[in-house]
């Protein structure tokens, strides 16, 4: 049992920061390796294993119905799967 106990509106709130702050956190790497094309140092099997891994949230996200893993996955999956796909093309 927990120490203490928090309203569900309060759970879905944190929730919501949760995912807007990760989400935002691959904007800056999304948007320079757009406009560099330099992708030398990044990992490609990093990026391959984070992009599956959000795949799967966003899978979990819709079968329990949460919003928040919702929105910021599809979001996340755009901004790492453009990583990749920049990575995949400019090595």
């Amino acid at each position: 049992m927990s120490a203490f106990s928090l309203s569900p509106q309060i759970v879905e709130i944190i929730g919501g920061v949760a995912a807007f702050l990760t989400t935002v956190s691959w904007m800056p790497q999304a948007i320079k390796t757009i406009t560099t094309r330099q992708t030398r140092d990044i990992s490609l099997w990093a990026q391959v294993l984070l992009f599956t891994g959000i795949l799967l949230w966003l899978i979990y996200g819709i079968y329990i119905i949460s919003w928040p893993l919702i929105g910021a996955n599809i979001v996340t999956l755009f901004l790492v799967g453009t990583i990749l796909t920049m990575k995949l093309k400019h090595g």
